[in-house]
C-alpha cells in the first residue's frame, strides 16, 4: 500500500489532479453567491407629464408644404421613477410623425415617438392630428404699401411711397397661394409727422376677405420711404373794390406789392381754389393812400404766404384841383363821367360734375356795371374788360347769398347794381 502511495505521489498527473480539487473546494469557501449584499427591491413607478415637446415632420420639404402639425404637444410618461426623471431632465427622446409616404389632400395622422426607454409608456397629446398636405408652389408679388395718411399733420400730404424690393417671393400651398389677394407692407406710426418717412415694414400676406395667410415670405421686412411735404400752390392775388368811391373822387389805380400767393391745403381744396383776393373798401378813401391789408382765402385752405400785402391806392379828387377857375370847375366835371355796362353775366367758379347751380337772385344771372372816370379813360372801356363771378368751390347743396366778384381795369372805378347774388347748388342724379 505504501509503496503504491509512494508511486502515486511521484505520478505528475496525480499531483496536478490533487492541486486542481483543493482550487476548487477553495474557491467553493470565498464564493457564495447566496450570501452577496446586493438585494434587490422592486422600484416605485411613477407617472409625469411634460409640456411643450416639440414635434418634427417628415416629408418631401421641396415639393409639398404640410399645414395642421402642431409645433409642441404634452407627453404623459409612466415608469420606474429613474428612467422617467431621467427622461424628463434630458429629453432626449422625439416626438415625430412620419409623412415620408403622404398623399396630397387632408388626412388624420397619428403621433409617433422614438429613442424612448423601453421601460417607460408614453401617451402623448393630442395622439392624432388633421393635416393638409398641399403641392408646394413659389409665386412673386408686387407689394404694396399700407400708410395711415390721418397721421400727416395737416396742411402736409404724403406723396406717392416708394418699396425696395418692390416684389417679394412667397411660397405655400397651391389652393393657399390662388386664394393670394392682397400683398402688403404695413408702416406704422407712433406720432404725427411732418417729415418724410423712411422705415422698415413687415409683409403680410391677405386673402380677399384680409384674413392672413399661412405662407412662407422669402424676404418678411421691405425698406418703405414716404414723402412728406407741404401742399400747395401758387396763385394770383385779386383786387376786389368794396362799397362805392365818395362825390368827387375817382380811383385811378390800386396796386399791390405782390401779385402772387402761395397757399397750403387739401389736394381737393387746391384743385378748387383759382386765386385769393384782398378786399379795398374804396368807400373811405379820399386821397391817394398806401393800404396794408390781409390776403383773403376760401375755406378749405390752411395757410397763405403772403398773410397781408401792401395796397397803394392813387385818387383824382376835386379836392385837389387848387384852380378856382371856371375852366377848372370844367375840366373837373368832364373828367367824372359815368359810363353803363348792361346785363354782364356773373360766372360760377369752382362748380364740379356732380352739381348743377341757378340763379335766385339775380334770376338772369346778369347784373349791370356803372364805371366813373374820365371821359379819355371811358372810351376805350369795353364791356369785356369786367368779369363777374361768384365762388361756389367749397359749397355743398341748398341755398347760398354769395358776394359778388368784379375783376376790372385798375384805372376804372365801377359800382354794381347788386354786390350779392343768390344761388341754390343742386346735386346730380347719378346715370
Amino acid at each position: 500500500m505504501d509503496k503504491m502511495f509512494d508511486k502515486l505521489t511521484d505520478s505528475r498527473w496525480f499531483m496536478k489532479l490533487v492541486a486542481l480539487v483543493l482550487a476548487l473546494l477553495l474557491f467553493g469557501s470565498v464564493y457564495d453567491g447566496s450570501n452577496t449584499n446586493d438585494i434587490n427591491v422592486p422600484g416605485d413607478e411613477e407617472t409625469d407629464t411634460i409640456s411643450d415637446i416639440p414635434v418634427k415632420s417628415y416629408f418631401d420639404t421641396e415639393n409639398l408644404v404640410v399645414t395642421g402639425v402642431p409645433s409642441t404637444v404634452e407627453v404623459t410618461l409612466t415608469g420606474p421613477t429613474p428612467n422617467l426623471q431621467a427622461a424628463k431632465a434630458q429629453k432626449d427622446f422625439e416626438v415625430y410623425v412620419d409623412l415620408s409616404k403622404v398623399k396630397v389632400g387632408k388626412q388624420r395622422i397619428k403621433l409617433q415617438i422614438k429613442d424612448l426607454s423601453d421601460k417607460l409608456k408614453a401617451t402623448m397629446d393630442p395622439e392624432y392630428i388633421e393635416i393638409d398636405v398641399q403641392e408646394k408652389v413659389t409665386k412673386e408679388f408686387s407689394v404694396d404699401v399700407e400708410f395711415d395718411d390721418t397721421m400727416v399733420e395737416d396742411g402736409y400730404v404724403a406723396g406717392s411711397p416708394v418699396v425696395k424690393p418692390n416684389k417679394v417671393a412667397i411660397t405655400g400651398g397651391k389652393e393657399v397661394m390662388d386664394q393670394i389677394s392682397y400683398v402688403r407692407a404695413i408702416v406704422e406710426l407712433d406720432d404725427f409727422v411732418t417729415d418724410s418717412v423712411e422705415k422698415s415694414a413687415i409683409i403680410t400676406v391677405l386673402d380677399a376677405n384680409l384674413n392672413k395667410l399661412n405662407v412662407t415670405v422669402e424676404q418678411e421686412t421691405v425698406r418703405v420711404s414716404v414723402p412728406i411735404k407741404r401742399d400747395n400752390k401758387t396763385v394770383p392775388i385779386e383786387t376786389v373794390r368794396k362799397g362805392s368811391s365818395p362825390t368827387g373822387v375817382t380811383i385811378d389805380s390800386i396796386t399791390l406789392n405782390k401779385s402772387e400767393a402761395t397757399i397750403t391745403g387739401s389736394e381737393d381744396s387746391l384743385d378748387k381754389t383759382e386765386n385769393v383776393r384782398v378786399e379795398v373798401d374804396i368807400s373811405a378813401i379820399n386821397e391817394s393812400t398806401e393800404l396794408t391789408l390781409p390776403v383773403i382765402i376760401s375755406e378749405g385752405i390752411n395757410a397763405v404766404d403772403p398773410k397781408e400785402v401792401k395796397v397803394t391806392v392813387k385818387v383824382n379828387s376835386a379836392s385837389e384841383d387848387t384852380g378856382t377857375t371856371e375852366e377848372n370847375t370844367t375840366k373837373t366835371a368832364e373828367e367824372n363821367s359815368t359810363k353803363t355796362f348792361s346785363n354782364l353775366p356773373i360766372r360760377i367758379n369752382g362748380l364740379t360734375e356732380e352739381y348743377s347751380v341757378a340763379f335766385l337772385e339775380p334770376t338772369s344771372g346778369e347784373t349791370n356795371v356803372t364805371v366813373v372816370g374820365t371821359n379819355e379813360a371811358l372810351k376805350t372801356l369795353k364791356e369785356s374788360d369786367f368779369q363777374l363771378s361768384v365762388d361756389v368751390s367749397q359749397l355743398t347743396e341748398g341755398e347760398h347769398k354769395l358776394n359778388i366778384n368784379v375783376d376790372g381795369p385798375e384805372s376804372a372805378n365801377w359800382t354794381t347794381d347788386i354786390e350779392t347774388a343768390s344761388i341754390v347748388l343742386t346735386e346730380k342724379e347719378a346715370s
